[in-house]
């Protein structure tokens, strides 16, 4: 976005919350300045395009920082992390400071039990 300060005020300025999304590769630094005015951070924990891929391990280091400058600052803002969730690594994802995780393809296996996947998914984020 080439004025991305101008577009979250006028996301607001709508009535609507406004979020940012980052990447794997895009660093922590290119939203730092917007932090205080988003009321949400998008982390992709894979490259965006396709369900069923696997997190990429430096994604979480990145939400660590995040939290970590989230907090410091006293923001209000919201970590989401998108990409690679399943039930083995939903718990460290948490720990790493997300507060909203999109699970994609592990809610939903091929020929599994939707119903049964989020109950495992949950009792995996409730060891977090």
């Amino acid at each position: 976005c080439l004025h991305l300060h101008r577009t979250v005020q006028q996301i607001h300025e709508a009535g609507a919350l406004a979020g940012v999304a980052l990447n794997p590769a895009t660093p922590l630094a290119a939203v730092e300045e917007i932090l205080p005015f988003v009321d949400l951070i998008l982390v992709m924990t894979v490259n965006p395009g396709f369900g069923g891929q696997t997190l990429i391990p430096a994604a979480l280091r990145k939400v660590e920082r995040l939290r970590r400058l989230i907090d410091e600052l006293g923001l209000p803002a919201v970590i989401e992390v998108d990409g690679g969730v399943k039930e083995s690594n939903v718990a460290a994802v948490i720990r790493a400071g997300a507060d909203v995780v999109v699970t994609g393809s592990a809610a939903f296996p091929p020929g599994g039990s939707t119903v049964e996947a989020l109950q495992a998914l949950r009792r995996a984020m409730q060891g977090s």
